[in-house]
């Protein structure tokens, strides 16, 4: 059993002891009062309450356990989907702790596919790790919180034979997906620096036979081509054998040769929105019918205790009513108590005070970090017309894990290019550029959201059309003078509300990871490195 909110938990007792004393102050005072008007009718008064004070400790002690989120249990159900199958094939060698990205390669890169898996939620995914052997962590399964487990399970430690060898992390994701019958087309996804010890030969057959199997490779590089130090886990950084300071650089080279040999995609490691262009390369294939067990774990308990609280309510109701309703006072003011209050920014554009309102929210998003702070500045900032902080700050909002909130971002700061295009006559041509990239993005996140189409079907028409020696021509239709539709705060009614967060990974997953990691490193003892051993 695991708690959403473990100070309220702690307090439960105390809570339910004050309420407690108070329950039998307030008996004490009124058999007093009882036994002041007359002897007898104090007499009753004794007998009736006396098991109040009890009851309403239970009461509350019920209600604050209920509001503590209590979890625990799983549930497995059936879920069917029209899906593609993919393959996130992860390099966890030594070389990609390297921080010539932030925070290190292997952190860009996890953060990358959580983005990607979360976008394409309803296909299949399977996750295979590797570094000097390659190994299946998760089967294809529609579970995105599976994938997303193990993806922050990740780490160099769980593979025991240093090196690094793609060509049998290939092997084995094409057997992966080979042996699946269910889902659609099959597509293979790899994060790596680009280092391979196996050689030139190796790769090249790994990619053509993904290529004779139908499968679309997708590569994504990280890292740097100027190459960065390997820190070590004891301080320092990593050597090679004779003591020198090991330099890892990304490998373009071999990454593009294994993508020409299976006739993939290879993404440019400078691309603004390596994701982006990996999601819509996905969005070309075909889905099919795919069913899967997901398991649901940590089901919410709290309407049981819930429950208990308003029966043991009742049944004080049916014998002391003057007490209950007391009671019940007590209940609602605990869960009030509880209750999230709204941020300083919500609560002065409830007043009307837009101004101070955007400056609340320009600080939230400076404090916290978070990407709803940084979209309701960003939009703050653009009811206000200040379009340059609007810009870097929905920019910020676009990098969201949460889709609905990049969906949002990305439209706001869309329109807000196509409307700066027509003030900033210099540069009308690129902001049109990034306002259709922008729009156009929004769309494949939600793509029945009629003002993004409309908004983006006006950019494309203002768009002057390309030069034959730069693409296919054609005349754009529609008036210029056409208005885009307003953006409307947050793209719907309730875009300053705050989003739902991804809940925190729990105690129990954190001990999940650490005991998947211990394993794989315990089976994986004794084997011999593939080369260097980063």
């Amino acid at each position: 059993m695991i708690f959403e909110r473990i100070p309220l938990v702690v307090a439960a007792p105390m809570i339910a002891t004050g309420i407690g004393l108070l329950a039998v102050l307030a008996r004490r005072r009124r058999v007093r009062a009882a036994t002041a008007w007359s002897r007898s009718l104090g007499e009753e008064a004794v007998i009736a309450g006396r098991y109040s004070p009890w009851l309403l400790t239970l009461v509350a002690l019920a209600a604050a356990v209920a509001v503590a989120g209590p979890r625990w249990g799983v549930a497995a159900r059936t879920a069917e989907s029209r899906a593609l199958n993919i393959v996130v094939v992860m390099d966890v060698s030594r070389s990609m702790l390297a921080q010539d990205v932030a925070p290190n390669r292997l952190g860009r890169s996890v953060s990358a596919a959580r983005r990607l898996v979360l976008d394409l939620d309803g296909d299949r995914f399977a996750l295979v790790g590797f570094a000097g052997h390659a190994y299946l962590l998760s089967p294809l399964t529609l579970d995105e919180s599976a994938i997303a487990l193990q993806l922050d399970a990740l780490d160099p430690d769980m593979a025991s034979a240093g090196g690094s060898g793609l060509a049998r992390a290939l092997e084995l994701a094409q057997h992966t997906l080979v042996s699946s019958p269910q889902g659609g087309d099959r597509a293979i996804v790899v994060f790596t620096d680009g280092e391979s010890f196996e050689g030139n030969a190796a790769l090249e057959s790994s990619g053509n036979a993904l290529r004779r199997a139908g499968i679309t490779l997708i590569a994504i590089p990280v890292g740097s081509i100027e190459g960065a130090r390997i820190p070590d886990p004891d301080g320092g950084w990593h050597r090679d054998n004779t003591g020198k300071e090991v330099l890892t650089t990304r490998r373009d080279d071999l990454l593009q040769l294994v993508t020409t040999a299976a006739n993939g995609i290879f993404i440019p490691a400078n691309a603004p929105d390596a994701v982006g262009d990996a999601r819509r390369v996905l969005a070309r294939l075909n889905r099919a019918p795919a069913a899967d067990r997901v398991a649901a774990d940590l089901i919410p308990r709290a309407w049981i205790f819930a429950l208990v609280a308003v029966l043991l309510l009742l049944a004080h109701t049916l014998t002391r009513r003057t007490a209950a309703l007391a009671g019940l006072l007590l209940l609602v003011g605990v869960t009030a108590a509880t209750a999230q209050r709204p941020s300083a920014g919500n609560r002065l554009l409830g007043h009307g005070d837009t101004v101070r309102a955007r400056q609340a929210f320009a600080a939230d998003a400076r404090m916290q970090h978070s990407d709803t702070a940084w979209f309701n500045a960003g939009t703050s900032s653009l009811i206000a017309g200040d379009w340059a902080a609007a810009v870097v700050q929905l920019q910020a909002a676009t990098l969201s894990l949460d889709p609905g909130l990049r969906q949002r971002a990305l439209y706001n700061l869309g329109t807000a290019n196509l409307i700066q295009s027509r003030r900033v006559l210099a540069q009308r041509d690129t902001l049109l550029a990034d306002a259709a990239r922008q729009l156009r993005e929004a769309l494949l996140l939600a793509p029945r959201d009629r003002n993004a189409k409309f908004n983006y079907e006006l950019t494309r028409r203002l768009r002057p059309p390309p030069t034959p020696p730069s693409g296919p021509g054609g005349k754009g239709k529609g008036s210029p003078n056409q208005r885009p539709a307003s953006p409307p705060p947050g793209g719907g009614r309730g875009g300053m509300t705050p989003a739902a967060a991804e809940q925190v990974l729990t105690a129990m997953e954190r001990a999940e990871r650490d005991t998947r990691r211990h394993q794989y490193a315990r089976t994986r003892k004794g084997e011999p490195p593939l080369g260097p051993d980063w």
